[in-house]
């Protein structure tokens, strides 16, 4: 649900998962068939599991984090992983997944490194759930465009804040 401002956009688990499904549906009417999923985590790692799921391909992952400070609401520099953990080399037609394009930034920096590290990679295609409004970054595939470009909160963003010793509490006589 959009807030009335259009600053902050309240995602269920429900509304995730439908906006996935409505993404693999996008993509499989391309016609396009790709070989792999690169998911970028964490954001993208939900997205590229249920997505390897539908089309029945392996998933290979990268990590990469901007979003780090103040559980997650301050973007900070850049960090990619130097690796890409996959069952085999990625080759071929590769699908690269990410929940959003937010400023674009993470998706500007990881094509070119992927086409300049991974020559086995003949074809490389993006999808996300969501593209704001202020992303300089065009993916292939989206789920929705965000014109206000708000501040999406996700289900799993609950445990951003969460411990073990707060579910200890939560759970307390539960178990």
């Amino acid at each position: 649900m959009l807030s009335a401002d259009g600053k902050h956009l309240y995602v269920s688990e429900e509304e995730y998962l439908a906006l996935t499904e409505k993404l693999a549906v996008s993509i499989h009417l391309s016609g396009w068939r790709f070989d792999a999923i690169l998911c970028l985590a964490r954001g993208g790692l939900r997205v590229g599991d249920v997505l390897s799921r539908i089309f029945g391909v392996p998933l290979a992952i990268m990590a990469a984090s901007s979003y780090r400070a103040e559980h997650g609401t301050q973007q900070g520099a850049l960090m990619l992983a130097k690796n890409i953990t996959a069952r085999s080399p990625l080759s071929g037609r590769v699908l690269l997944a990410d929940d959003l394009a937010d400023t674009g930034a993470t998706l500007h920096a990881v094509v070119p490194r992927l086409r300049e590290s991974q020559p086995a990679i003949t074809e490389l295609r993006t999808a996300v759930l969501w593209v704001k409004a202020s992303s300089t970054f065009t993916p292939d595939w989206c789920a929705e465009h965000l014109p206000t470009s708000p501040w999406i909160h996700q289900p799993f963003e609950r445990y951003d804040s969460c411990s073990p010793e707060k579910l200890l509490a939560q759970w307390k006589g539960k178990i």
